[in-house]
């Protein structure tokens, strides 16, 4: 079915955005045309209009394109909107001391988890969090932990996007969603042992802060290059990240209160 509302010539400059990553920061139009799967004449005048609106900057020297501070500036109101950060920030500060992991605050995207905050003291972490950093959602704890605390509609409606988006990779990944589901609704967090990474370890936990109009929000703790057991990550790590769920839901439900 068609849709007469959506605007194909705004989808595909956003799809030329999303394809540079902390390790394609360089893309031609050549490049840009494989990543998107769209034609060369397309990809030529959304990179020339992106230029000139100031969302990408070209180099001439390489004949390429990096993204331009502009891109910043569309997300930058919705960082600074989000009350979440500003509470949740102590909390993840004093977690991150405790534990010496790595925090992350994160919030569902299109189809993988955003970070919106991190804290990364786990010096050893190869993969670099940061904000705007993805993950995906059925293979890590943070993005499970949202799917979680979706209601039944939205879930379904998450898993059935990721099927069609990527049949063979939600066959494989389902199982490991399934599995922590019942550890979830067990225990009350999620836990990640290489899932997604060999090397990275993870627990995380849904946040419930403010209105049910309010995006949903979830916290984790990740290690990378070590291998603790379940037992390690129960006593060491839990307890602190338990800690830091009830001090934010507290503090939010006392902002939303006044705010009110």
């Amino acid at each position: 079915m068609i849709d007469r509302q959506f605007a194909i010539n705004l989808s595909r400059g956003l799809d030329v955005l999303r394809a540079f990553t902390p390790t394609d920061q360089l893309l031609g139009n050549r490049e840009l045309c494989e990543k998107t799967s769209l034609p060369k004449a397309t990809v030529s005048r959304l990179t020339y209009t992106l230029e000139k609106l100031g969302y990408l900057a070209r180099v001439e020297r390489l004949q390429k394109y990096r993204l331009a501070p502009g891109v910043l500036m569309l997300g930058y109101p919705m960082l600074a909107g989000m009350d979440i950060r500003h509470l949740a920030r102590p909390h993840m500060e004093k977690l991150a001391t405790k534990t010496r992991w790595t925090v992350n605050l994160g919030m569902l995207g299109r189809l993988e988890v955003i970070y919106v905050d991190a804290l990364r003291l786990d010096r050893g972490n190869f993969l670099k969090p940061d904000i705007g950093s993805s993950r995906p959602l059925l293979t890590t704890s943070i993005g499970r932990a949202l799917i979680f605390a979706s209601g039944d509609l939205e879930q379904k409606s998450i898993l059935n996007r990721l099927k069609v988006a990527n049949p063979t990779q939600h066959r494989r990944d389902i199982q490991i969603f399934h599995r922590d589901q019942e550890f979830y609704e067990k225990n009350g967090y999620c836990l990640s042992r290489g899932d997604w990474e060999s090397d990275v370890y993870a627990v995380a936990v849904p946040l419930r802060v403010g209105s049910n109009d309010d995006p949903l929000v979830a916290l984790n703790c990740t290690m990378s290059g070590s291998k603790p057991t379940q037992l390690e990550i129960s006593k060491k790590v839990l307890p602190f990240l338990l800690e830091a769920k009830r001090n934010i839901e507290r503090d939010g439900g006392t902002a939303f209160l006044n705010r009110g």
